[in-house]
């Protein structure tokens, strides 16, 4: 062969070389990146090919799936009272895929995941059209139902827990939206994305875990466990050494409390958290100081940034720069203090699960498409915010505030109830109308079956109607008694 010709031969040899490194390198090393790719519509048209695995409650099926005319889709997502589900389920779109535990179990609601490898493989077998699997929920239908009528046409949200465990019974936010109507391709589809992206009210937006609120006097439940963990309290009955009104440390401010409270002047614990005194909270918190009212805070989820839920939850906050004035006015829920919905479910539930937390979580099961369960839950204890001789103290305050106190809107003829009402002010000069909070807990023969948190950011009350026990405690009252008559 002359020189010429070898030149070509080895320049076209290197070439296919590089051809087959190139396509080796596809197949093999970016196959993962590529089929994960947003870009890539045949993924798409896969996940849509069969009928969709569903999410259930209470052993039926919140979801479902349809056939389609959606040019390459087969199936389109459906959902059974989408508004009421949409903040647990979340939305499983042909044009905007997928959000929340759609988006978390996608490849087990497609039957995609490896785990579901044998499945396929009879399903090819036998001819069978390939199915996805199921997400068992922990939420409970009666309490979602009683937590979405209950905030109706109001803006809020509603977080409700078991204390023993850490499951979910109830995520409602309003005003929401339908998932099904996003689902598909269609022009209509595409107006109902648009219009609910500039809807100013974002029912989109998921207000119980991915929601920030002041939690005005629902915080000085964590300033109680805070003293009373430091040694600052030890009777609740004992009266405190508090002013009325009390100067802020180092300031000319005066902390006054909301209404003419004189049981607030020296008011014990109990008392203190009865009428809500800001003076006695906002003295504890500045004679305990900063750090270990954060580190009580923390103890209860606070400054966490990964609380999943599997959805993750946003952070709450309680501020770990703040001098000793700014220390005062968080622990009576003001200055930067901050916190979900879910937080402060998750603080009542410690409290009434005598000082453990549970880690929450609202998937109990995965399940393939025969029902064989492939993964469960085990309920995991997350931390020890108080004793229990402490929490037990603090459960005797809190059912004081709804036996006779400002939380009596939740009293249940069936159960006790421990909880703390909060008005929380926002805006400039608190402008705007405040958030209305209530915590609680309800408390059986057979223990304390449920925790929730009910915040209502606004409603059509009047500035001076707004209150936690006025606004919230009645749904709270009403989540709490769904619970208890469906154990039963």
């Amino acid at each position: 062969m002359n020189k010429p010709l070898r030149r070509v031969a080895i320049f076209c040899g290197l070439l296919v070389l590089a051809l087959l490194v190139r396509v080796n390198w596809v197949q093999f090393v970016q196959a993962e990146e590529l089929q994960s790719d947003k870009n890539n519509r045949r993924v798409a048209i896969e996940r849509y090919s069969v009928p969709r695995g569903n999410i259930i409650v209470d052993g039926k099926a919140i979801t479902g799936s349809t056939k389609t005319d959606s040019g390459d889709f087969e199936y389109k997502r459906t959902y059974k009272n989408g508004e009421m589900w949409a903040p647990v389920t979340g939305y499983a779109s042909q044009a905007y895929g997928a959000d929340k535990l759609e988006s978390l179990y996608d490849e087990i609601l497609t039957g995609s995941d490896d785990r579901l490898f044998f499945n396929r493989t009879i399903d090819m077998l036998t001819g069978k059209e390939q199915k996805g699997g199921q997400v068992v929920t922990t939420l409970k239908r009666d309490a979602q139902e009683a937590a979405y009528k209950g905030l109706g046409d109001k803006k809020g949200a509603v977080a409700a827990i078991d204390p023993s465990t850490g499951a979910i019974l109830a995520l409602a936010s309003t005003p929401s939206y339908d998932p099904s109507s996003i689902a598909g391709m269609t022009d209509t589809d595409q107006e109902n994305y648009q219009r609910l992206l500039k809807d100013p009210d974002k029912p989109m937006n998921n207000r119980p875990l991915r929601e920030t609120f002041f939690p005005g006097s629902t915080f000085k439940v964590v300033t109680a466990a805070a003293a009373l963990e430091h040694g600052l309290i030890d009777d609740i009955d004992a009266k405190t050494e508090t002013p009325a009104p009390y100067i802020l440390p180092n300031t000319k401010t005066e902390l006054k409390n909301d209404g003419p409270h004189p049981t607030c002047e020296n008011g014990s614990l109990r008392e203190a958290l009865r009428v809500s005194c800001n003076t006695v909270f906002g003295k504890l918190g500045a004679d305990m100081g900063r750090d270990k009212l954060v580190e009580t805070a923390e103890k209860f989820g606070f400054n966490d940034p990964e609380i999943d839920v599997p959805v993750r939850a946003a952070r709450s906050n309680v501020s770990t720069e703040m001098d000793k004035p700014q220390t005062a006015l968080s622990a009576i829920g003001q200055f930067e203090t901050a916190a979900t919905p879910l937080q402060m479910a998750m603080v009542t539930s410690a409290v009434a699960n005598d000082g453990k937390l549970m880690k929450p979580y609202m998937v109990d099961q995965l399940r393939a498409p025969n029902l064989n369960v492939i993964e469960q839950t085990s309920p995991e204890e997350m931390s020890r915010p108080l004793s229990p001789e402490n929490a037990q103290k603090l459960q005797q305050a809190m059912e004081t505030v709804v036996e006779k106190g400002t939380g009596t809107g939740a009293q249940l003829p069936n159960a006790t109830v421990g909880g703390k009402t909060g008005t929380a002010q926002r805006g400039v000069d608190n402008s705007e109308k405040p958030y209305a909070w209530f915590i609680s807990y309800a408390k059986t023969d057979q223990g304390s079956p449920v925790a929730v948190a009910v915040v209502v950011e606004d409603s059509d009350a009047s500035r001076e109607d707004i209150s936690g026990g006025g606004l919230a405690a009645p749904i709270a009252k009403s989540v709490m008694q769904a619970v208890i008559d469906g154990n039963k």
